[in-house]
């Protein structure tokens, strides 16, 4: 699902044909020359060819084989006295709703970071059709909502996919890896943008495209039914799975986070884009050239500083991973960060938001590179989310990588959520606490749980090991030990189910009706687990306490909810560090 390939008509003659309607509707005046060329078509930004086929470590295995004011003016006659000579008067038309909705640029980073605005008045319409829509999420948990803040307000949790679809003679043509054409588009690039309910930051996590993970079911919308999986595999083939609804629902269930929108691109849109934009400025340490002795490499060639990258360069500096620091998809995220801060930085210094024309070609490139959900379906609803994300000041943007662990045996070389340190993470964004230690020291109210609908020595609760990953066996005795605490705490009716040991990333408690919530909610509460991991479940047929790999040793629940610090793990960046600097590999350099 990568989005409608080419239409018959270019942007730019729908345009003009919608400007000649205008001047004869209206009289609008002249019209501003809209830009001749947007994204061709549907997918993201993803990694180097030589990543689909060799299995490198880091990499992982492949899914598969391997315009100006121009205001037209009206006059006014009138007649002095007794039919004097009329004085002709003009008078700009007042704004529409629509003009300023579509005072808006964007490009599908900017608009998510900045939300900068901009000019472009004849062709709403226009940019409307440009924008492809898909369902929200395929899966079949509903996800939580989110919890208010003092003054009312809630957070807005964006994902942000790139794909690798080979699905256009441009995509093709720029992602090469010819038997891997016409193939199920993989979601090589995952970012979750989460602006704060308050709008005073911004956190990013990334998740590398060769996290292991377990997927949820996915119904695609031609029906096709996509069954849970049973086994752990890369997450970036959840957007083979019915498209970007089944990436969210992955991401659901493995942080339990809500997702508010996704957006995704290609690599005709991030080229697109970054020429619209007039350029990046990113940093190496060294020179660079990303294509090693065997052919591996994504063809990145910049002297040692400072390059402005924009088209096809901009594309190779976020396709990088043979050249930067390990040659793991790990560097491959920290370059992408550091291009998002930068093309923020861009924009906010207005350099390039003085020219309607350049305005106009963003706003085009923009939209025709898009593929969103349908709560993002129209440029007013783009340009709203863009107001927000405004809003948030460039030095409290903090990007960060999840916590990760490299794993062991035939998953050698794949990673898995870091136990403790990952849930931390995805913990403080599900609480909206900033990830740049800037948060309120005002004390937080505690996260209160229902009250128990039965005295916890009648609550009969069942306790299993779920400690388990493709990479780790099950940690031996988590279920008795926790049990025991359980037992400890007064739930004398706890016992230990020895039957079932698949695994999950957190410890989670689950019930299975209303009337059991307030139950499984002391459980959690006797623990220490928030809140916010208990969740209704109809595979279970009463409380069901599954002990995750966040808690594999023993001891009390390792996440607290006083810790707000954003783990060491994470390689958090900041959005105003301009001095930021991709190393280069040693083997790379020339």
């Amino acid at each position: 699902m990568g989005g409608p390939v080419g239409r018959s008509s270019t942007p730019g003659e729908r345009a003009r044909s919608r400007v000649r309607r205008g001047d004869r509707a209206g009289g609008a005046g002249r019209s501003a020359s809209p830009h001749e060329k947007g994204g061709e078509g549907p997918g993201g930004v993803v990694g180097d060819d030589a990543d689909r086929a060799s299995g490198a470590p880091g990499a992982g295995p492949r899914s598969r084989r391997e315009p100006g004011d121009g205001g037209g003016r009206s006059s006014a006659k009138g007649r002095r006295g007794g039919g004097g000579a009329g004085g002709a008067t003009s008078r700009r038309a007042p704004k529409s709703p629509k003009r300023r909705v579509l005072r808006w640029s964007a490009s599908v980073l900017a608009v998510l970071i900045l939300g900068t605005g901009g000019a472009g008045c004849l062709y709403y319409e226009h940019l409307n059709d440009n924008i492809k829509k898909e369902d929200l999420t395929l899966g079949d948990k509903e996800m939580a909502d989110h919890k208010a803040n003092a003054a009312g307000q809630t957070p807005i949790n964006i994902l942000l996919i790139g794909s690798d679809a080979r699905d256009s003679k441009a995509n093709q043509k720029l992602g090469g890896a010819k038997e891997t054409f016409g193939a199920p588009p993989l979601a090589d690039v995952q970012m979750l943008l989460h602006i704060s309910a308050d709008r005073s930051n911004l956190s990013v996590i990334s998740m590398p495209r060769d996290t292991m993970v377990k997927m949820p079911k996915c119904t695609a919308p031609d029906g096709k039914v996509f069954p849970a999986g049973q086994r752990d595999v890369q997450t970036n083939e959840s957007l083979g799975r019915g498209g970007p609804g089944c990436t969210v629902a992955t991401w659901y269930e493995l942080t339990g986070i809500r997702i508010d929108h996704f957006m995704m691109i290609d690599f005709a849109g991030v080229v697109s884009m970054a020429d619209a934009v007039g350029g990046v400025p990113v940093c190496v340490d060294a020179n660079i050239h990303s294509r090693g002795a065997d052919g591996k490499g994504s063809g990145l060639k910049l002297e040692k500083g400072t390059t402005y990258v924009k088209g096809e360069q901009a594309l190779q500096w976020l396709r990088t991973r043979y050249g930067f620091e390990d040659n793991t998809d790990l560097g491959r995220a920290k370059a992408q960060h550091q291009y998002m801060n930068s093309m923020v930085r861009e924009l906010r210094k207005g350099t390039k938001l003085t020219d309607p024309a350049k305005l106009m070609n963003l706003a085009e490139a923009a939209t025709d590179a898009l593929t969103v959900d349908k709560g993002l379906d129209t440029v007013k609803k783009l340009y709203d989310l863009a107001e927000e994300f405004k809003k948030v000041p460039t030095q409290r943007i903090t990007m960060s990588t999840m916590p990760n662990v490299y794993g062991t045996g035939v998953n050698s070389g794949r990673v898995y959520p870091k136990a403790g340190d990952a849930e931390q993470l995805f913990r403080m964004v599900r609480e909206d606490v900033p990830l740049d230690g800037k948060g309120s020291k005002r004390k937080k109210p505690v996260e209160e749980a229902k009250d128990a609908s039965a005295p916890v020595a009648e609550i009969a609760v069942a306790v299993r090991n779920a400690t388990a990953t493709d990479g780790q066996g099950p940690a031996s005795g988590r279920a008795r030990e926790v049990s025991d605490q359980l037992k400890a705490a007064g739930f004398a009716r706890t016992t230990v189910d020895a039957n079932d040991v698949s695994g999950a990333a957190r410890t989670t408690v689950l019930f299975p009706s209303a009337e059991l919530e307030g139950d499984a909610q002391a459980v959690a509460k006797a623990l220490g687990v928030p809140v916010s991991q208990v969740k209704k479940s109809t595979d279970v047929s009463g409380i069901s306490l599954a002990v995750g790999a966040d808690w594999r040793e023993d001891g009390t629940y390792p996440v607290s909810k006083g810790t707000e610090k954003t783990p060491e793990s994470a390689g958090a960046l900041k959005g105003d560090d301009e001095k930021a600097c991709m190393k280069v590999n040693p083997n790379y350099t020339w």
